[in-house]
């Protein structure tokens, strides 16, 4: 037995399903609804449709509202007379009486609307969900219209008199009934206008979907996602003012409640204008970073490119502070300048400025056209903000973006320069042109030695197989490189192991065959310096690293990649004939080697120690199992998913890990 009743149905075995739409989740109507929508090719001018059916309402509704107050309403409606169809349109007539023939006397419930809606949207099964809607809405004005137009001309016209008697146009429109029903129809004439709106917003959106692509415009992608349900409300709302409109004109005791779906309907407009909202500024964005890409790839004019990337179209007056006069200037001071863009937060710490100094000083003492800009990334300015950004630009002396609001081109900076969080230094050309999305590890590592820091002079300079003597430019530490000599660098966490190469290393240069071939050998422990000399070796070795990391594997590329996957190691060492690289070793292998020279010397006096070094220490490192460990600065947007072992060239697995900057 199947009982049915005002708000769920009642099934024999005693379970319910509730189809009340006032109580159904949007989760359960779009499982409800889906299954009556096929969607095939069926196409048609939609929003044209919408366009005739939105004049008719607004006539309409125009109307009623003049008919409810008693005088005439000023509201301009000239613009709705210029509609022009198109060619190829034809009135969906078949269609728009079908639907109303499922709307048609009907008695007031909401599980009849529910039952009725679902009926119409199997009628349009192969229609798009905004054409359903539109469909629908067409359907209505077809009917709504005609109601009022022969409400004006009843009085006048005796075919409209007829007519107008057919359609029970006199049940409302006599002024006892008028009056009788005034909040009413105004609450018909409201739901009418509301529903035709939001129609209108889905139009609008699926205008906007049309012409933009979800991935620059995210915000797209959930308000096309509610569309199916959206438009199930229209529907059942219109439903819901037809029964009403029944109960009206037959002066019925029974009415529908619109209420509550007057208030589902302003909520989904609510719901679907900050939809619109967010859109917009997505749009806008998106055309923006469209502009400025062009902008970087089109020779013009460097300040053009400056003007557009931080202030879009106003442009304070004088917005550069120079650091050298301790004024503001206007944004000219760049005009056929070669432009080094320094992007930092304001934590930026004393040593990168320090870095920077030393290349303000040299294109100051070689006079070069570059100027250096500093350009702060701050999300909020505030008081605490201000007072650390004046400290700090106390102490360039290069130019500096003095602007406190959120730079136009955040996002570009942070998607496409990919910056994070630690200081990058974009090199752009006279004309605007990017010549090195960050050359700041290039400037830790060579110095002005890689002046003036574009992309070509970075390649050129990472084919060097002499690498070791750029990481230590700028360190504290004195070697002679002459080429027939060895030098060896070491260094670990393990004073232990420390220790032990240096007597293993004591006991090799001391042997009579070193002796006998005259090998000279330098010995130069890492460990034995400063800290801070240490710190600046690695962070110079990271530089290196994220220079050279996207490049096709070579030597160099590896041997860098070992250096600096053994930073946390108990001992390391790197074996050197001038400048050249010979091998970069784990402690354990590399103490291994040296432990076991009596083993290898005899090759020495007839080979020479590089090759009897490398041949012997390639031998022992096949032999022993050396699982690599990797911590890579979270740099610039630069650092591969993947990286390949630099012992055994497996692909390495990803970890993630934390470290507190506490350490002093």
């Amino acid at each position: 037995m199947i009982r049915l009743s005002r708000s769920s149905i009642h099934i024999g075995n005693g379970d319910i399903i509730d189809h009340n739409p006032l109580t159904m989740s949007d989760e359960h109507i779009l499982e409800e609804i889906y299954s009556t929508h096929v969607h095939s090719d069926t196409k048609f001018d939609a929003e044209y449709l919408f366009n005739i059916a939105g004049n008719i309402l607004t006539r309409s509704t125009h109307v009623v509202d003049n008919f409810v107050q008693g005088h005439e309403q000023q509201t301009s409606l000239e613009q709705l007379d210029n509609i022009n169809p198109p060619a190829s349109f034809t009135s969906p007539l078949c269609t728009l009486k079908k639907i109303n023939s499922e709307m048609a006397c009907k008695a007031p419930g909401e599980e009849i609307a529910y039952r009725t809606t679902l009926a119409i949207l199997n009628k349009l099964s192969n229609y798009s969900w905004v054409a359903k809607g539109v469909l629908t809405l067409s359907a209505f004005a077809l009917e709504y219209g005609e109601f009022w137009l022969l409400s004006q001309y009843l009085p006048t016209e005796p075919l409209a008199k007829s007519l107008a008697i057919m359609k029970r146009v006199p049940q409302l429109t006599k002024p006892e009934l008028l009056k009788k029903h005034r909040y009413a129809v105004l609450e018909v004439n409201n739901l009418i206008k509301a529903t035709s709106q939001l129609i209108d917003i889905i139009i609008a959106l699926e205008r906007l979907n049309s012409r933009h692509d979800i991935k620059e415009v995210p915000a797209l992608a959930p308000a096309l996602e509610q569309f199916p349900v959206d438009v199930y409300w229209v529907i059942i709302t219109i439903v819901a003012i037809v029964t009403q409109i029944e109960c009206l004109t037959t002066d019925s005791e029974e009415r529908q409640d619109l209420s509550q779906f007057g208030q589902k309907i302003n909520i989904i407009i609510s719901k679907l204008r900050k939809h619109v909202s967010q859109i917009t500024i997505q749009i806008d964005e998106a055309e923006y970073n469209k502009l400025l890409k062009k902008l970087f790839q089109t020779p013009t004019e460097i300040m053009e490119v400056f003007k557009v990337l931080i202030f879009w179209k106003d442009t304070p007056q004088t917005p550069i502070y120079c650091g050298s006069t301790k004024t503001l200037v206007n944004i000219d001071v760049l005009k056929k300048k070669d432009v080094f863009l320094f992007i930092s937060t304001l934590d930026i710490c004393q040593e990168d400025i320090s870095t920077m100094i030393r290349i303000y000083d040299h294109i100051q003492k070689t006079g070069s056209q570059h100027q250096i800009v500093w350009i702060p990334i701050v999300e909020e300015w505030n008081d605490r903000g201000r007072k650390k950004f004046d400290s700090l630009k106390s102490k360039m002396p290069w130019y500096v973006l003095h602007h406190f609001a959120t730079i136009k081109g955040i996002r570009f900076i942070k998607e496409e320069l990919h910056f994070k969080l630690n200081p990058l230094v974009v090199v752009l050309s006279t004309q605007g042109k990017i010549l090195h999305q960050n050359a700041f590890h290039m400037i830790h590592v060579w110095g002005v030695k890689g002046f003036p820091f574009t992309k070509t002079k970075e390649e050129s300079m990472t084919q060097e197989l002499m690498w070791v003597d750029s990481v230590l430019v700028g360190i504290d530490i004195k070697i002679k490189w002459r080429e027939d000599d060895i030098v060896i660098i070491c260094g670990g966490k393990d004073k232990e192991w420390i220790q032990q190469f240096t007597k293993y290393f004591g006991a090799l240069v001391n042997d009579a065959t070193i002796k006998q071939t005259n090998t000279s050998i330098e010995l130069i422990c890492l460990e034995s310096q400063q800290q801070n000399v240490v710190n600046t070796f690695w962070k110079k070795v990271e530089s290196l690293f994220v220079t050279k990391m996207h490049e096709k594997t070579n030597s160099v590329t590896q041997q860098v990649e070992k250096l600096l996957s053994y930073k946390n190691e108990s001992g390391w060492a790197i074996v050197t004939k001038g400048s050249i690289v010979i091998a970069v070793g784990h402690g354990t292998t590399v103490l291994k080697t040296f432990a076991e020279f009596g083993t290898w010397k005899g090759d020495v006096s007839t080979k020479g120690f590089e090759y009897s070094f490398r041949e012997y220490h390639n031998t022992i490192a096949s032999s022993v199992h050396i699982c690599s460990h990797l911590e890579i600065p979270n740099v610039d947007g630069k650092i591969p998913d993947f990286i390949k072992c630099p012992d055994c060239h497996r692909t390495m697995e990803v970890y993630i890990s934390y470290k507190c900057c506490h350490n002093g």
